[in-house]
């Protein structure tokens, strides 16, 4: 399955990203933009609400059964949101989310297996640390310790 236009771009850019240590940062700016965007389709919320708590699962050192490649893209997918001038920038009405849908929606497809499994180990967690997976890190939270290079 081929990447759509323009995203492989933000493949480096991720990759750099999670090993500067700023995934609250990338977190708390998807949290801002979708929560300012009422727009936005309810698969793209879905979508995006299942990436970050994928990645403060990830963050805090609680889940670790993806594959870095795998995080990466999904980062990456994240940053494609954040971009306002992407394939179709942003503001424009009716249109700008429609190419953040594609992408997010080929992470969601590409790394289907990875997906399934966070969700699984997502709903065998208590209804309390199912709540913090909602919670985003702090920007000064440290990463555990435990976590592997990408």
């Amino acid at each position: 399955m081929k990447a759509p236009w323009n995203f492989l771009r933000y493949m480096p850019l991720a990759q750099r990203l999670i090993k500067r240590g700023k995934i609250p940062a990338l977190l708390l700016a998807v949290a801002r933009k979708s929560s300012s965007k009422r727009g936005l389709l309810k698969g793209l919320r879905e979508d995006l609400a299942l990436l970050q708590a994928l990645c403060v699962a990830w963050w805090r050192g609680e889940y670790r059964a993806i594959s870095p490649n795998a995080l990466i893209a999904v980062v990456a997918g994240l940053l494609y949101f954040l971009s306002p001038l992407d394939a179709i920038p942003d503001w424009l009405p009716g249109l700008g989310f429609v190419d953040d849908l594609a992408v997010l929606g080929w992470v969601m497809r590409k790394w289907s297996g990875e997906m399934e499994a966070f969700k699984a180990w997502r709903q065998a967690q208590s209804a309390e640390r199912q709540a913090g997976l909602l919670r985003l890190p702090k920007l000064d939270e440290p990463q555990s310790d435990n976590s592997p290079q990408v």
